[in-house]
């Protein structure tokens, strides 16, 4: 307690003195009024919030596993009309590289920073002991969350963490590398590498496990986030019209296990009986025109290093191509479904009056996945084991993508999802981390539909 002036003298304890006395304690410490010994003699005070009225909104959307050439933007045959609406009304990045893994993405988009420096070297999962390793965001690193929240943004985040090693992600925690301890107001998602999509394994609302008994009929993980990221914003702006948000929208496809909807995979059935070879060839020449690539690229050769091989789909039987089809098909209907997703949101946002007063930016962790090895799987769970059974996954060909398969597509279709690019996620070189990004919002309009061609990284975000 501190001495003040007052009706008994100079010098006289707080707690002593006239009623007219301030009391002072490390209570008060930043108070801008007056606390005396009644409430007569003191005077109320209010910190200001900051404001940030006409603020722009800032959406960040991305994608898990999406390859270069995966967006009809960049060349793809997958219809992605709302992405492609995005590319129309702001710009596409032909030159902009995430890291070739997830963890490290997420810290550095996050954080503007390396991911060794902020702890995230590597995926997410355990901490082997050294520097830069620990795989939680370090204490001594700020990420956009916490800057937007602490400049008056309401920060919101749904779909796929992956910032904390899996012994802290259970309801006991501890939570410190969690969301809401990381910036974000709101969260819902979950905070592994990836999970089932029509049944997610462990989610999580703020700080609190979701307890679900059963999923209803026709549930899809990415129709979930999206409502609500949908309800988040709402909120927002009921609450305070005038309070910009930060939606962080974090989406575990198009991630292995590969699930669909029904209706989406139906829509895809029967597209890619032509293979990978021809698939990657199309997309190479419809990037050419589109001017994504240099009018003298060369597509390089199948990929064919040891491991990461990839053989001609002419060569395949056909019942393997039969197979490996609906594997494909499945894929480009998790793409389809993020894109009407997409649209979902910037209806909702348009409905809002808010769609042109907000900053999109759409981007892949990394390039597509060769997890599913030489032959796909229909197990994603036992496959990264080492198991393989084909004739057991084409008994189940009509299952796949359903709840009651796990998939993962062959690497050769990774291959042409990274058109025109050698080798996949985790590896350095270009199919591990040329992704596609697309940019719009206040003051690009006068870019619309163009190409940047500089060398850009996650960082820069």
């Amino acid at each position: 307690m501190r001495s003040v002036p007052g009706d008994a003298g100079a010098g006289v304890p707080a707690a002593c003195g006239a009623n007219e006395d301030v009391t002072v304690s490390a209570a008060y410490e930043g108070f801008g009024g007056r606390a005396g010994r009644t409430f007569a003699g003191s005077e109320p005070w209010w910190p200001e919030r900051p404001q940030r009225e006409g603020a722009p909104n800032v959406v960040i959307v991305l994608a898990d596993d999406l390859g270069f050439a995966d967006l009809g933007c960049y060349g793809s045959e997958i219809d992605t009309p709302h992405l492609d609406a995005l590319a129309a009304r702001g710009l596409r990045y032909t030159d902009f590289h995430s890291t070739p893994m997830c963890s490290p993405t997420r810290a550095a988009l996050l954080t503007g920073r390396n991911s060794h420096s902020v702890g995230i070297g590597h995926v997410a999962h355990s901490d082997p002991g050294f520097p830069g390793y620990a795989m939680e965001l370090s204490d001594d690193c700020v990420t956009s969350a916490e800057v937007l929240r602490d400049a008056g943004w309401a920060t919101l985040m749904v779909g796929k963490w992956h910032l904390a090693k899996d012994s802290d992600c259970s309801d006991a925690g501890p939570r410190h590398s969690w969301p809401c301890q990381r910036g974000f107001e709101r969260f819902y998602g979950f905070l592994d590498g990836f999970t089932n999509l029509h049944h997610p394994h462990r989610l999580v609302r703020d700080n609190t496990a979701v307890e679900v008994d059963a999923y209803p009929d026709g549930y899809y993980f990415t129709d979930d986030i999206t409502d609500e990221a949908i309800a988040m914003v709402k909120g927002v702006k009921a609450s305070d019209p005038s309070k910009p948000f930060f939606l962080y929208m974090a989406h575990g496809a198009v991630h292995a296990p590969l699930h669909a909807k029904a209706e989406d995979i139906a829509k895809y059935e029967g597209r890619y009986a032509m293979g990978w070879d021809v698939l990657r060839q199309q997309r190479f020449e419809r990037m050419l025109e589109l001017g994504i690539l240099p009018p003298d690229t060369v597509l390089p050769p199948r990929n064919s290093e040891a491991g990461d091989d990839v053989v001609a789909w002419d060569d395949l039987p056909a019942d393997q191509q039969r197979l490996f089809a609906r594997y494909m098909a499945v894929y480009a209907a998790m793409v389809d479904n993020v894109d009407q997703q997409f649209g979902r949101l910037c209806a909702a946002l348009e409905e809002l009056g808010e769609l042109d007063n907000t900053y999109f930016l759409f981007t892949s962790d990394n390039g597509a996945s060769r997890e599913g090895e030489a032959e796909g799987t229909t197990a994603y769970y036992s496959h990264l084991l080492g198991s393989v059974d084909t004739a057991a996954d084409l008994a189940r060909i009509d299952e796949v993508g359903g709840p009651t398969t796990t998939p993962h597509y062959p690497r050769g279709w990774a291959m042409a999802s990274g058109t025109p690019f050698r080798l996949y996620k985790i590896n350095t070189h270009a199919g591990g981390h040329s992704v596609p990004m697309l940019m719009a919002g206040p003051g690009l309009q006068q870019h619309a539909g163009g190409l940047r061609r500089q060398w850009t990284h996650v960082t820069d975000v």
